[in-house]
This record gives structure tokens, C-alpha cells and sequence, in this order.
């Protein structure tokens, strides 16, 4: 019986991929690129990428030295590897938990309604006219460019919430009134079990393609901060390696892989999420379509 099971679960798994675009499935690869350089190969890392002069300044590829090294005596490689962490890190810690709060605050909202419903929407409609940027670079230029990275990411989170937190709402106006969501209620569940039971799970492929595009998000807006100098200045991000690499005056002096890997690393990240939602949010529609 369990080999039937396990034989009908690949099945189902073999099935639902050969529906997968075909830029689904290469946006996964690349996200599974970025998985392996930001999350695993920093286990490997035998430097502290953030100390200066650690090597000959401006070295060339070698064997050693797989990409060089900057006019800091860093090695690009490594701050690469680190740099693509912490953006990892900020996009998901952003996504996460601006989804996670954005889509159980909108979803209590709309299937609770009355007073309930109009503070939460009010306070969320109160937030998204306050534009973000201006708060980050106060914030950053206060701290003189002291903002560690779980600060960005804490002020971009109270700013993102919002947004899927409008559109569970809307969803959850639209399923309340179903026969099953009264059948739920008459049946004694609480309001609690009922959204996170009977609502959430209609909203789950919609919150995954908000997540995704979340991180796009999360870090190109502190891949802009950084790039001005406004990001923690101590910790290496892409936007930051931008930043290093033209306050040093690397394009001037032709040093191409120091300032051509963080930018070609950011692109390949933004194709790879871009492609991944897309094709994500293409095959759901389909899905939901039959």
C-alpha cells in the first residue's frame, strides 16, 4: 500500500512538472544556483570577507584567487559568496514575514468585518502612502551608515505587510459567504481555526507567488540604498560590492570583475525570481482555470 502511495505522489509530482513553463523550470535552476553560492558555499568559507588588506591589492585570477582580488586586498570570490548570503538573507526574512503578517492580518480582516475590518484596513492604508525610501535613507543617514542588515530588513518589512495584506482581504470577502465556511462555522469552529483551515489554504499559491515577488523587491530596494551609500557599510551585499567598487574607482581603472560580478550576479538573481513568479503565477491561473 505504501509503495502505492509513494508510486502515486511521483507521479503526481512528474505530472505537475511537465505542466511547469519552461521558464519556470529555468528560473528554479537559477534560484537553485543562488541556493548553493548563498546558502551553502558560505559554510566553505575560510575568510572574514568584511577585514581589509588581507591580501595583495588588485591581484589577478589564479588558483588562488579564483576571481582576484579588489583594491581593498579582499577577495572577490568570497565577498561575492557572502554578499549574495546577505541578500538572500534580506529578501527572505522580508518576504517571509511580510507575506506571513500581510495575508493573516487581511484574511482575519475580511472574514471578521465590521470594526475589526475597518481598523486593520485603515492602519494598512495608513502605511502604504507613507513612502518607504525617504524612512530608510533618514534612518540610514542617522546611523552613518551603521544600519545593520535586520534593520533594512525590519523597516521594509512594516512597509510590505500591507499589500498582500489588501489583497487577502479581498479574498477573504469573496470565500466567506461560501456554503463550506458556514457549514465551518455552524459546526462550532472559532473564527482562528476557520481562517487558518478552510481560508488560508485557497490563498497559499497566491501567497507564494506574493513571497517570490516580495524578494525581488526587499532587494533591490536595499541594493538602491546600498548603491548610494545608505546600507550598512560594513557588511558585504551585491548592492554593497556596487558601491565599494565605484567609490574605488573600478571601472576607471578596468578592474571589470570587481564591479561586473556583483552587477551580473544581481541581474541573473532578478531573471531567476522574475521567471520563477511568472511562470509560477502563470501555472496557478491555468490551474484554476479548469
Amino acid at each position: 500500500m505504501r509503495k502505492k502511495i509513494r508510486y502515486a505522489q511521483r507521479a503526481t509530482f512528474r505530472d505537475v512538472w511537465r505542466t511547469m513553463e519552461l521558464r519556470f523550470k529555468i528560473g528554479l535552476f537559477i534560484l537553485l544556483f543562488f541556493v548553493i553560492v548563498g546558502l551553502i558555499l558560505p559554510r566553505f568559507n575560510p575568510l572574514d570577507t568584511s577585514q581589509m588588506s588581507t591580501f595583495r591589492k588588485n591581484l589577478p585570477v589564479s588558483s588562488k584567487h579564483l576571481l582576484g582580488t579588489n583594491a581593498l586586498g579582499q577577495d572577490i570570490f568570497w565577498q561575492a559568496v557572502d554578499a549574495v548570503q546577505n541578500s538572500l538573507i534580506i529578501g527572505i526574512v522580508v518576504a517571509a514575514c511580510s507575506t506571513a503578517i500581510g495575508v493573516l492580518v487581511g484574511l482575519f480582516a475580511g472574514f471578521s468585518g465590521g470594526l475589526i475590518d475597518r481598523a486593520l484596513t485603515f492602519i494598512g492604508d495608513a502605511i502604504i502612502v507613507i513612502p518607504s525610501l525617504p524612512i530608510l535613507i533618514l534612518i540610514s543617514s542617522m546611523m552613518s551608515g551603521r544600519t545593520s542588515i535586520m534593520t533594512i530588513a525590519a523597516v521594509l518589512t512594516v512597509f510590505n505587510w500591507p499589500w498582500p495584506a489588501r489583497q487577502a482581504r479581498a479574498m477573504a470577502l469573496t470565500i466567506r459567504e461560501r456554503e463550506f465556511i458556514n457549514t465551518a462555522h455552524f459546526s462550532g469552529e472559532n473564527r482562528l481555526k476557520i481562517i487558518v483551515c478552510e481560508i488560508l489554504p485557497y490563498v497559499a499559491s497566491w501567497a507564494m507567488s506574493n513571497f517570490i515577488n516580495t524578494i525581488m523587491v526587499a532587494i533591490g530596494t536595499e541594493s538602491s540604498l546600498a548603491i548610494l551609500g545608505l546600507s550598512s557599510t560594513t557588511t558585504a551585499t551585491l548592492g554593497n560590492m556596487i558601491y565599494w567598487a565605484r567609490q574605488y574607482q573600478a571601472i576607471l581603472q578596468e578592474r571589470w570583475i570587481w564591479i561586473g560580478i556583483p552587477v551580473g550576479l544581481t541581474m541573473l538573481l532578478f531573471i531567476g525570481l522574475f521567471m520563477t513568479f511568472t511562470g509560477y503565477s502563470d501555472y496557478t491561473s491555468r490551474k484554476r482555470g479548469r
